[in-house]
């Protein structure tokens, strides 16, 4: 049974889908089948990935019952990495599912015949806390939060938090946090000391031991369709995305400590 972990954050530029692209490239390298699932409109994975969707579509047609899964799953440069591409029309989806019975549960009911194919299944969720982003919430099982060392993030993080409270309260009893992952890092910086500290007070319990550092490769990664681990093997960016690959695994065998959500009081 897969693993599914939606990659979330409601604030934008915080390297969600950085995260998420080279998270599972990294997961996959290591020898596990992956499927990543981008539901974000902007379709940054996709072509992140060196994806263009066939005449099949992606997640647009997966959600609104026009597709089976087996249709919108593409092949990547990595064996092991598939991915469900996100389409322009993807765009509508937000204003199409209102009135759809079950709307907050359509991907969960969608991804249902990858769990037993896949190791683990990655989301890609849009910088908003709309529709699209319950749908990933309400269908998986842990939420990795990236968080850039600044202030306004650690604001926003507080109100993420109460969110996923409340769709574990309403839609998801079992959803809980994979972690929170800091994010252009730069020790050099008082401010990136002082979030790091200011997390480690409230959230201790799910800060994870990976940091991802400023670094030039992973901005240039997505204008040559690769992840960093493949575009440059060497720098810093994919060591700290091996790492984090590691430590996700390393949980997912244990079983992740960090579960209790009402313990979260910021």
């Amino acid at each position: 049974m897969a693993s599914i972990i939606s990659i979330a954050n409601q604030k934008g530029g915080v390297g969600k889908t950085t995260t998420a692209v080279n998270l599972a490239a990294c997961i996959a390298l290591a020898g596990k089948k992956v499927l990543l699932v981008d539901i974000d409109p902007q379709s940054n994975a996709t072509s992140g990935l060196g994806v263009t969707p066939n005449g099949n579509g992606g997640i647009y047609d997966l959600l609104m019952g026009s597709a089976n899964l087996d249709d919108v799953v593409h092949d990547t440069e990595i064996d092991t990495l598939k991915i469900v591409p996100a389409t322009v029309d993807l765009a509508g989806a937000e204003v199409e599912l209102v009135g759809v019975e079950h709307r907050e549960s359509r991907l969960k009911q969608a991804i249902q015949p990858a769990l037993d194919r896949f190791d683990y299944l990655v989301i890609d969720c849009p910088p908003s806390l709309g529709l699209l982003t319950l749908n990933a919430l309400t269908g998986c099982h842990s939420v990795l939060v990236p968080m850039q060392c600044e202030y306004y993030a650690l604001q926003g993080l507080s109100h993420l938090m109460k969110t996923l409270k409340r769709v574990k309260q309403a839609l998801n009893p079992d959803l809980r946090i994979e972690g929170i992952l800091l994010t252009m890092y730069d020790a050099r910086t008082s401010l990136t000391r002082q979030v790091q500290d200011q997390v480690k007070k409230y959230f201790k319990d799910f800060l994870l031991n990976t940091v991802i550092p400023r670094n030039v490769r992973l901005s240039e990664a997505p204008s040559h369709g690769q992840p960093v681990v493949l575009y440059d093997s060497r720098s810093k960016g994919a060591d700290a995305y091996v790492e984090l690959a590691k430590e996700i695994i390393a949980r997912t065998r244990r079983g992740n400590p960090s579960s209790n959500m009402s313990e979260v009081t910021p």
